[in-house]
């Protein structure tokens, strides 16, 4: 008797790979968003060094670079379509 088995990790790895070349070619046409995300991620790093007693202003602005982490990176992404 046969049984169906689908290859459903093998399927999104697929699709992953060939998502990863448009995301790379998205990327490549994106010099000023780069940029910007690098300078985010850098910020995003130096506020979880600092002190913590800041009267909650320092969790807060994580939260918001956060937020323009995944803003930037969306913006990319829609570029690449």
């Amino acid at each position: 008797m046969f049984r169906f088995i689908p290859k459903v990790p093998v399927a999104f790895l697929l699709i992953g790979l060939a998502g990863g070349a448009v995301v790379g070619a998205a990327w490549a046409n994106q010099p000023n968003m780069q940029a910007a995300l690098g300078s985010l991620q850098a910020a995003r790093a130096e506020l979880v060094k600092s002190t913590t007693n800041k009267g909650g202003h320092r969790e807060r602005a994580i939260g918001f670079v956060d937020s323009a982490i995944a803003e930037t990176r969306a913006g990319i992404a829609y570029a690449g379509n």
